[in-house]
């Protein structure tokens, strides 16, 4: 369980100080990699899903075995950019630094599958009751 704790609390604290600065980089965006972004509504909402998605992982740090059903969409999430990634590579339509990104949610996606492997094995923690016979 150490190992998933540690997994998504390091992926949720990395992921918000990847994504916060982000609020008050849309003009930088644009300039870094033109053209300027037209819809910021998107650019925007993508921030906050992305944003609400780091607290769900730090939320399962706090108890893998509990929120385990929650790894699976987290999983999804790390691979879905993965994916997108590597088509638009292949398609020459991805600037230099989000390889990078797409690297780093390569490697947390695979880490996230592991844990919900390892989570398998591990017995739950028994319930205690606090009633009195």
């Amino acid at each position: 369980m150490k190992f998933a704790r540690y997994t998504f609390l390091i992926a949720g604290v990395y992921g918000l100080l990847a994504l916060v600065p982000q609020y008050f980089m849309e003009n930088q965006v644009g300039i870094d990699n033109p053209p300027a972004i037209t819809h910021p509504e998107y650019f925007y909402g993508f921030v906050g899903v992305a944003i609400a998605f780091q607290l769900v992982f730090i939320i399962i740090s706090t108890d893998p075995q509990k929120y385990r059903p929650l790894i699976l969409p987290s999983i999804v999430e790390k691979f879905s950019f993965v994916i997108a990634a590597a088509f638009l590579l292949a398609q020459g339509r991805l600037a230099g630094m989000i390889i990078y990104g797409a690297a780093i949610d390569l490697l947390l996606g695979i880490l996230f599958a592991v844990s919900w492997f390892k989570l398998i094995r591990e017995p739950k923690p028994a319930v205690v009751s606090d009633a009195v016979n």
